[in-house]
């Protein structure tokens, strides 16, 4: 099995089980670039896709949760490098791994070489959401070669015929969006959203994932039957942030 088709069988398995997959975000090095890999093991129990979050300065997708949490990973001196160093050392640790990244930190490291050391750390996929899917031409090639998912995000703005070429063009799955703006605002989930996230489900031939705002179980309730997995990103973040046990926040979002 290719990296890609890990991360949409393992979405896939975990939704026929009759709840939606849980897809967990941490930065990397936050709180603490000394416990990364622990962290990294805890969410490996209780997640069925980890993405893991490249800091950057400008994270223009991202609330202020993620936005503090980048900040201090840079200032412990959190690299990519270092990142797809520390994910070797773990290879093997179960769920399929994702880098959330923006472009500026791809380029730096070197598209060339970009591919090949992912594939060496366990990297089944990126999500870059400042990267359009009309200029992503290079990256593509690059992880296409090793079969490693681009994966492509939509928003409840997204029009039709754009929307079908975003699907179309995703790998691994589709990012559905649940709003416009930044991460890390609570979501009601209404009506609206889940009959977007039904057209995404319509037109992706690949699972969907909703994320932004996901916070409890009665959300991921909420969204069962309208997508095949949910993102929980800063929510999370800031359970790490705390000291609080993220195992047992994460087991707590599953439909009873």
């Amino acid at each position: 099995m290719s990296p890609r088709e890990h991360v949409s069988e393992a979405i896939r398995v975990a939704a026929a089980r009759g709840a939606p997959a849980l897809v967990a975000y941490l930065t990397a090095g936050f709180p603490s670039r000394e416990r990364f890999r622990d962290h990294l093991r805890t969410l490996a129990d209780f997640a069925d896709v980890i993405e893991v979050g490249v800091p950057f300065t400008d994270p223009m997708a991202d609330g202020v949760t993620i936005q503090r949490a980048s900040l201090a990973a840079l200032a412990q001196g959190v690299s990519l490098a270092w990142i797809l160093e520390e994910l070797a050392a773990l290879r093997g640790i179960g769920p399929p791994l994702l880098l959330m990244s923006y472009l500026n930190p791809l380029l730096a490291f070197g598209v060339g070489r970009l591919a090949a050391s992912a594939a060496a750390a366990g990297v089944a996929g990126f999500i870059v959401p400042d990267l359009p899917l009309d200029e992503s031409s290079e990256l593509r090639a690059a992880l296409d070669e090793l079969q490693i998912a681009l994966v492509q995000m939509v928003t409840p703005v997204t029009e039709p015929q754009r929307l079908t070429q975003l699907c179309t063009g995703s790998q691994g799955f589709v990012y559905a969006v649940t709003m416009t703006g930044t991460t890390g605002r609570n979501v009601a989930v209404p009506e609206a959203v889940l009959g977007y996230l039904d057209r995404v489900c319509a037109a992706s031939p690949l699972p969907v994932c909703a994320g932004f705002g996901i916070r409890s179980r009665e959300q991921v309730e909420r969204l069962r039957g309208h997508v095949d997995g949910v993102v929980v990103g800063s929510a999370l973040v800031e359970v790490l942030e705390r000291g609080e046990d993220a195992g047992a926040f994460l087991r707590g979002l599953r439909p009873r």
